[in-house]
């Protein structure tokens, strides 16, 4: 049995609010957000008010404030909820500056352990929820900041530095953590789609499709799905072909599409591919005197320090990228119709 009269178990909360049974039993011991009633002097047992408290708790940690206070604050009773505010414009996804985050914290610990140095409050709230694998709490994180600072922001300053901290703890904690990582990749993921609604249409917009691409052996899209969501909120046409595409699948992309932009993002130095770049940027269509070729951005921390390929960019950030990628394809739908672009180019 999980409730008697007296309310539910500890394991029982501890699935309904999505947390680990010890960290309720930490909870209590610590900050004294127990249960009213232990049955037969010894077992926990919580009542929809203590309930009621530790939805306050968990609310009040993944938004970054650390567990003390939080508990403070919600053994004091919730706080009235504020104004909704409306989502951002288009705009804010734009490479202008959006409304900036709150200062950074230096709070020693409030991370659960994981190394994110003097990061943005967010991030300890985000990365505290995904440690006790909350995935109530990381969604509904990941959602706020997004409608609240933009997606650029929230990308640069929340998503990616948390990202970055569960890996290297992974890296260094044997086989630790990869649920935590496996567990907000898929969140993260999920919220960018979200960012991105439905795809646009170069159909409808008379503008060329901008190509992304993991090189060959690269795994990681995080990054080029965060750009898709912000190409997709300035109204611009993606393919999103993911991880580990093979040369000969880009190659044939590419002339059967006649895109703007080709990114190729490659995470590690290993997985850079040059002569895939400078063969992608050569690819050629259109009637003669009019030839046109896709630019390439080799986009990621794989090809840093390494020269540019003829015919190549490189961004430095998502801000950078977003920039880059609508000049390209503001200046490939003023000439497209001239170019004779492939058949089926512009259908994403």
């Amino acid at each position: 049995m999980t409730q008697s009269s007296h309310g539910l178990t500890t394991g029982a909360v501890a699935r309904r609010l999505g947390v680990a049974p010890t960290t309720l039993r930490t909870w209590d011991r610590r900050y004294g957000i127990g249960p009213a009633a232990r049955e037969d002097g010894r077992h926990r047992r919580w009542t929809p008010g203590d309930i009621a408290v530790l939805h306050e708790m968990c609310r009040l940690t993944s938004s970054g404030i650390p567990p003390a206070e939080a508990a403070r604050a919600a053994l004091a009773g919730p706080a009235p909820a504020p104004a909704t505010r409306p989502a951002p414009a288009v705009a804010a996804l734009a490479p202008v500056g959006p409304e900036p985050l709150p200062r950074p914290t230096r709070r020693p610990g409030s991370g659960n352990g994981l190394p994110l140095g003097a990061v943005r409050q967010e991030c300890r709230g985000l990365g505290r929820a995904a440690v006790r694998l909350d995935a109530w709490a990381v969604d509904e994180m990941l959602g706020s900041v997004i409608d609240q600072y933009g997606l650029v922001t929230a990308w640069e300053e929340v998503m990616a530095p948390t990202l970055h901290a569960v890996g290297r703890k992974w890296e260094t904690s044997g086989d630790r953590y990869v649920e935590v990582e496996h567990l907000l990749s898929w969140h993260v993921s999920s919220a960018l789609r979200r960012a991105a609604g439905p795809p646009a249409s170069g159909a409808r917009t008379g503008v060329p499709p901008v190509l992304l691409a993991c090189v060959p052996g690269e795994q990681h899209t995080l990054a080029l799905e965060a750009l898709a969501a912000g190409l997709a909120g300035l109204g611009l046409p993606t393919l999103m072909f993911g991880a580990a595409v093979p040369p000969e699948a880009l190659d044939q992309a590419v002339r059967r599409t006649g895109p703007a932009a080709v990114v190729l993002w490659s995470q590690a130095r290993s997985t850079a591919n040059h002569p895939l770049a400078r063969h992608l940027a050569e690819v050629a269509w259109g009637v003669k005197g009019a030839r046109a070729r896709p630019a390439v951005l080799t986009a990621g921390p794989g090809w840093a320090g390494q020269p540019l390929s003829p015919g190549t960019l490189r961004p430095h950030g998502l801000r950078e990228a977003l920039a880059l990628l609508r000049g390209l394809c503001d200046a490939a739908a003023g000439v497209g119709a001239d170019t004779g672009r492939p058949a089926g180019a512009d259908q994403s």
